[in-house]
Parts: C-alpha cells; sequence; structure tokens
C-alpha cells in the first residue's frame, strides 16, 4: 500500500492512496493507512490504533483508548484522510470537471457571493474554481460535524487550506 504522507502542521496528519479501486476496498485501504501512519508518527503499536466509524457521526481514531478527531474523503482515484490530535477536522476532494448546471450548484450551496465569484471566472478557469469552492465548504461543514445542505449564511470558523494533490483532484483541509 503506498500511502502519500502530508503534515501540515498544528497537530494534523493527512495522508492519501491515489489507485483506481472500488470504493469498498478505498475505504479499507485509507483507514489501514491512517492507522500505519498514526502507529509511525504516534511511535505506538498499531494493535493499539483503532478507527470508530458511526453512520452520522465524525468518525474518530482512537490511539489507545485518547481520542483523535479523523476526516475521509474519496473520489475515483484518490483517497485522502486527516487526523487532528487537538480538534476537530475536515477534508474533502473533488475531481475537476466541467459541470453543466455549475451555476444554479453554485447558488444552492456556495453562497450568492461564491456564485458571483464563479461567474466572474473565465471559463476555462471555472471547473477549477468551483472545485476548490466546493472542497473548501465541504471540508467546513466536516469540521463542524453539519452534513451537506442547502446554503446559510453562518459558515463554520476554522482554517481552511489548499492541499497538494495531484492533477486533475483539487482538496481542501479545515481544521
Amino acid at each position: 500500500m503506498d500511502a502519500t504522507l502530508l503534515w501540515p502542521g498544528d497537530g494534523v496528519l493527512v495522508i492519501g492512496i491515489a489507485a483506481v479501486m472500488p470504493r469498498a476496498e478505498a475505504r479499507q485501504r485509507i483507514r489501514a493507512a491512517v492507522r500505519a501512519a498514526e502507529a509511525r508518527w504516534q511511535k505506538m503499536d498499531i494493535e493499539a490504533i483503532s478507527v470508530e466509524s458511526t453512520p452520522g457521526a465524525p468518525s474518530r481514531l482512537l490511539l489507545a483508548g485518547r481520542a483523535a478527531a479523523l476526516s475521509f474523503t474519496h473520489e475515483e482515484g484518490l483517497s485522502l484522510a486527516a487526523v487532528h490530535l487537538h480538534g476537530p477536522v475536515g477534508i474533502d476532494v473533488m475531481r475537476v470537471q466541467d459541470i453543466a448546471d455549475w451555476a444554479n450548484l453554485a447558488r444552492d450551496y456556495l453562497g450568492p457571493q461564491v456564485a458571483q465569484e464563479l461567474a466572474a471566472c473565465p471559463a476555462a478557469l471555472r471547473p477549477a474554481a468551483l472545485a476548490r469552492a466546493w472542497t473548501a465548504r465541504e471540508a467546513a461543514l466536516k469540521y463542524s460535524g453539519q452534513e451537506l445542505a442547502e446554503w446559510q449564511e453562518a459558515t463554520p470558523a476554522c482554517r481552511l487550506q489548499a492541499l497538494p494533490v495531484p492533477a486533475p483532484y483539487v482538496a481542501s483541509l479545515a481544521y
């Protein structure tokens, strides 16, 4: 299993696996990669590390009984996970692609300001700009434990960081 590790700092570890595989296999592999990376990072026995996932609730990483925040994201060909030892975390990845109904999508889910910025963006640059805005929104929602919903003025206060992922993907981290 070839996992890429990024350490953005502030107690955050980001793990990525680039491979085309069925989603169930990608979920299993990224979880195994998280455990292995944390074992190395924390200098712990991998058996003392487990992933706790409950539908409808943020995942958690258990490190010998101590909990750390954990977030996953999958796009065909790339799976990412983020661990934060000191607080909540959210991560999202999206393949850059032309979306015919981008204006309605932006208005309904990203808000009027982002919709205006995307409308002003040159058509050739719009797919990447939309992907950056979408992943930032999704990561922030995951950070705050919220599900994707239509736009609301209140946005979670968090630090957002674009992640260096290979084209044609865009990814964002919230912590």
